[in-house]
């Protein structure tokens, strides 16, 4: 293990079955993984009602050198805060779809058995999404109000307070990754935010620069800011390729498609300056996971994961406990 732990978002892995994940990241080299709670990585209900079940998974982190540090809710936490939307059938039980209502209990309930697995397994951070009431209300046309803005906010502080005590119980942080999509989603909307939750320390940021260098903000800026609520890390990776013709909206065309304005990239095939983020890292005495999240539409992803698990490695340098200047003495 280096000097920080490079670990492996498995979001975009959740295909593939835990125990055959695990030997797979080990032979891309990496120390452990941020295990996705959905698909064939993480059966939240089977951790808790098959007592051979988490000990399991912990074997099979073992067997293969790893560490689980976080654990992974995205999909789940988008279906507590949002409006009514046909997308979320795509994230929740099939048995709930065109249920607006029973989605939205699901995420709560299944927030909630997150914190208690977590605990159980000995992890102490949950990285995910909150959702967001008003995401449809970013460009104010039709007018939007204040108020409309204020409400949505108070909505997702309603929704997700017995969420939070729950993770408070189990002694969990909820760390949430800014990301278009969610309440907050860029520098004022989680400035905003974190005013709202002030007074619960166990909501903070899973900070993943990729989101945030397209809407032309400086990720380690923002890092810095925010740093007594950095939960988490992402290591992700995007470039913005305005070529006259295209915008940053994405003009309703999929990622990948090289007539987007901006793109996700394999880590240091984009635009972000991730030596500035290791820089305040150290600043801050960070010492979490560096966690991959791996997202290139142009890319094999075993060759990308691997690259990037080496590409963490080489830029995470330690900081110095010496002036450089202290030789340049003759006393």
């Amino acid at each position: 293990m280096g000097k920080r732990p490079v670990t492996l978002c498995t979001c975009q892995w959740a295909d593939l079955p835990l125990d055959e994940l695990c030997a797979l990241a080990e032979k891309m080299g990496y120390d452990g993984l941020e295990i996705a709670c959905w698909g064939s990585n993480l059966d939240l209900d089977r951790a808790l009602e098959d007592e051979s079940y988490i000990p399991w998974v912990q074997e099979s982190l073992k067997k293969h050198n790893l560490i689980c540090k976080a654990l992974a809710t995205h999909i789940i936490g988008q279906c507590v805060g949002d409006a009514p939307d046909p997308r979320l059938n795509n994230f929740a039980p099939a048995a709930l779809a065109d249920q607006p209502d029973a989605i939205r209990q699901w995420g709560i309930d299944t927030m909630k058995k997150a914190a208690v697995v977590a605990n159980k397994m000995g992890v102490k951070i949950v990285t995910g999404f909150t959702g967001s009431p008003i995401w449809k209300y970013l460009y104010s046309f039709p007018q939007t109000t204040e108020e409309m803005i204020e409400d949505g906010y108070n909505r997702i502080v309603e929704l997700w307070t017995p969420i939070l005590n729950e993770f408070k119980k189990n002694d969990v942080k909820f760390a949430l990754e800014v990301h278009p999509g969610e309440i907050a989603f860029d520098y004022y909307s989680t400035k905003r935010l974190l005013e709202k939750f002030s007074d619960r320390l166990e909501f903070g940021i899973n900070f993943d620069p990729s989101h945030l260098i397209w809407q032309g903000i400086k990720p380690h800026r923002f890092l810095s800011d925010f740093r007594d609520r950095i939960y988490h890390v992402h290591m992700k990776d995007a470039a913005v390729t305005l070529d006259g013709r295209s915008g940053l909206l994405g003009s309703h065309i999929d990622f990948g498609d090289l007539r987007r304005g901006w793109n996700f990239r394999s880590l240091g095939h984009g635009d972000v300056n991730f030596e500035e983020i290791i820089r305040v890292l150290n600043d801050m005495g960070y010492d979490g996971p560096l966690s991959v999240e791996w997202e290139d539409s142009g890319m094999d992803r075993i060759d990308g994961a691997t690259e990037a698990a080496a590409f963490v490695r080489k830029v995470d340098f330690k900081k110095s406990d010496i002036k450089f200047d202290d030789a340049i003495s003759n006393g």
